[in-house]
């Protein structure tokens, strides 16, 4: 099929074009606010390309967020960027990104940029071109914000090293979960070929640590490490196998955050789930939800899922589902337990845990003292005692606990209310699944 090249497009059109055709890749979320002055005040709030990331300490931050181009090469049949759809494509120069990059942070849009990009002609021409947009933006504009660009799988390993240079933060797009699911649904890619950049990021950041130990002023290479995404729903793994598949590349590549992207069926295509019920959003929901288990509170995947449990509850999360299924450890102690069993209580996050840990060498604790400390009573009371006694009589027995926390209405992120809408699920949805809510 013929490609729909917009001719003399200018560069708000090529925007809007670009900044549409990145939403579906998740490391940030559209604000989708479209807010003018109304001469009262300072400053304009434009939806096209603005997203939102957090920082290390904590900070939300604006980014722009845009791919370099919406044309390639490949014919990935969940991709609406695929060659054979007909849409309209641009393509950006490294100057015009520049130009948009330097605008948008003059006027206090955007603190940094997102950059990922179809692939045009072939991977070591793509990555070429976003090396080149860096370069500029680093050395001949000065820009010190922060960067996340897309590594190029197939492209030449010098091109991703130097453009890694210039980064923050690098990520190298898993796809699909197995490789079975990556030849069926993206026959042009290859698992070998995705994970060969993603350990040669990871490989030159343990060289390049070792260098900033020895030499203190040494260049940094993606200082805010390596991230991947996976597609959930379009092939049929189950939840056992992808968060083994997150563990792995947590334990084998140190990455900093996997993340989890609800199938949204953009493409009629035979291979294609239907989706009667929509994209697949609160077993989306429930990814996160054991991915915070695997990196903060010190969970395997065999212990939140097996072969013959191999998906998540639907009406308890991770945590609530696995203390069930466990109540012989139950209740423990405030005052005596382990750190590491604190974390596995429901309604114990990791800073309260932290905050236990440390008050009861002063004293002792009591219900009071952990409502204070940000426990989520409702949720921890049946599986904790203070000083040997619980907070209420209760039975600990799986069926009383069960309809007990039903009865606790869980807080799951906007659009699983009752008013769903269907949009992507990345770092915006973290505020709603953070470490405190145990």
């Amino acid at each position: 099929m013929q490609v729909r090249v917009p001719e003399n497009l200018t560069l708000m059109e090529k925007l809007n074009i670009l900044s549409d055709a990145a939403k579906y890749d998740v490391a940030c979320t559209s604000s989708g606010v479209n807010r003018s002055n109304t001469g009262r005040g300072i400053g304009n709030c434009i939806e096209a390309g603005i997203c939102h990331s957090f920082s290390a300490d904590g900070r939300c931050i604006s980014l722009l967020k845009i791919l370099f181009t919406n044309e390639c090469i490949y014919n990935c049949r969940y991709c609406l960027n695929r060659v054979s759809n007909d849409v309209p494509r641009a393509t950006f120069t490294p100057q015009e990104i520049c130009d948009l990059v330097i605008g948008f942070y003059r006027r206090n849009y955007i603190e940094g940029l997102f950059l990922s990009s179809g692939i045009l002609k072939n991977p070591n021409y793509t990555m070429e071109l976003l090396y080149q947009t860096l370069f500029k933006l680093r050395t001949e504009y000065h820009f010190g914000g922060y960067i996340h660009v897309k590594a190029i799988p197939g492209a030449d390993e010098r091109l991703i090293e130097r453009t890694g240079y210039l980064a923050d933060r690098m990520s190298v797009n898993l796809e699909l979960p197995t490789a079975e699911g990556l030849k069926t649904l993206a026959p042009n890619k290859s698992r070998k070929k995705i994970l060969t950049p993603m350990r040669q990021v990871q490989m030159r950041m343990e060289e390049n640590r070792n260098e900033l130990t020895l030499y203190r002023n040494a260049p940094r290479f993606v200082p805010a490490g390596q991230s991947t995404q996976m597609i959930i729903g379009a092939t049929p793994e189950n939840d056992f196998q992808i968060v083994s598949v997150a563990e792995a590349l947590y334990k084998k590549f140190e990455l900093k955050r996997v993340f989890y992207s609800a199938f949204v069926r953009v493409n009629e295509d035979s291979l294609l789930p239907a989706l009667p019920g929509g994209p697949p959003l609160l077993r989306e929901h429930r990814l996160y939800q054991a991915d915070w288990l695997l990196r903060f509170y010190g969970f395997e995947a065999k212990e939140l899922l097996s072969e013959e449990k191999p998906n998540f509850n639907v009406l308890l999360d991770p945590k609530c589902d696995w203390a069930l299924r466990h109540l012989e450890l139950f209740p423990v102690e405030i005052n005596r337990a382990e750190y590491g069993m604190l974390l596995r209580v429901p309604g114990i996050g990791v800073r309260s845990a932290n905050r236990i840990a440390k008050a009861r060498r002063m004293g002792t604790l009591d219900f009071a003292d952990l409502k204070r400390m940000g426990v989520v009573l409702k949720r921890a009371l049946y599986f904790i005692t203070c000083k040997g006694r619980t907070m209420y009589p209760i039975k600990v027995e799986e069926d009383y606990i069960t309809r007990n926390l039903l009865n606790v209405k869980e807080r799951l992120p906007f659009e699983l209310g009752q008013d769903i809408t269907y949009r992507q699920l990345s770092l915006f949805d973290d505020m709603h699944l953070t470490k405190e809510t145990g």
